[in-house]
């Protein structure tokens, strides 16, 4: 039995996430800052467990919580306060930082012995078009007309992450996911993709083997070069 671990897990991407690993055989713990919210992830049949990524001591509780991982898949991401320059300051980019970028850092920091002692340790970070230059500057991409610095400045980071922890972890199958314009609480519902739509890169890189790629970036069309 695969073990994973999807952080924020209690609605949106997370939570189709888990119901379709679920569905795929793997034991889903669902992270989530408050517990109350988890009722939607145990009824998908997922273990909820309080995690906060923006908590060092909640995350360290949450991974000693798992008696194995396999999969961790860093899910949890928050916009921040600031949608353009008039209220673009250096606490909204740290918002957005704290979730998206230091957030994935703290718990694969803290996941990462449970991982090493799996036969086929797998990590997804969930980036975003908007962390990608090409797509930011690409007026038929989706991500042409996403203005939020801090948010699209973080996904960045999380694209650069990723290729350095596939480096130094060669023995993982490490990898980014793009959901793409998916329908989430992130932008109001206005994406044209369904939450299935948008974890459809997530889950088929959570479902790698050994001999899978690493350090790749991958849409629901598959691989996107950098």
């Amino acid at each position: 039995m695969t073990t994973t671990l999807v952080t924020g897990a209690n609605k949106g991407l997370g939570l189709e996430t888990t119901r379709r690993l679920i569905a795929a055989g793997h034991t889903v713990y669902a992270g989530m800052r408050d517990l109350a919210s988890g009722e939607a992830a145990r009824n998908l049949g997922a273990i909820a467990v309080q995690l906060d990524v923006t908590d060092q001591a909640s995350v360290d509780k949450a991974i000693g919580s798992l008696p194995e991982l396999d999969v961790l898949i860093n899910n949890a991401a928050v916009v921040g306060p600031s949608w353009g320059l008039d209220d673009l300051d250096v606490d909204a980019m740290r918002v957005a930082f704290e979730t998206n970028v230091y957030g994935v850092v703290r718990v694969t920091q803290a996941a990462l012995p449970l991982l090493q002692q799996s036969s086929a340790p797998v990590i997804v970070n969930v980036a975003s078009g908007l962390g990608f230059p090409r797509a930011l500057l690409d007026p038929e991409d989706d991500s042409f007309n996403g203005y939020m610095i801090p948010y699209a400045s973080s996904k960045a980071a999380v694209l650069a992450l990723t290729v350095q922890y596939a480096k130094n972890l060669p023995g993982m199958r490490i990898n980014a996911s793009d959901p793409g314009y998916t329908a989430t609480d992130l932008n109001s519902h206005k994406g044209h993709q369904t939450v299935t739509e948008g974890t459809d890169a997530t889950v088929a890189l959570a479902l790698v083997g050994p001999d899978g790629p690493t350090g790749e970036y991958h849409n629901r069309q598959g691989r996107i070069t950098y």
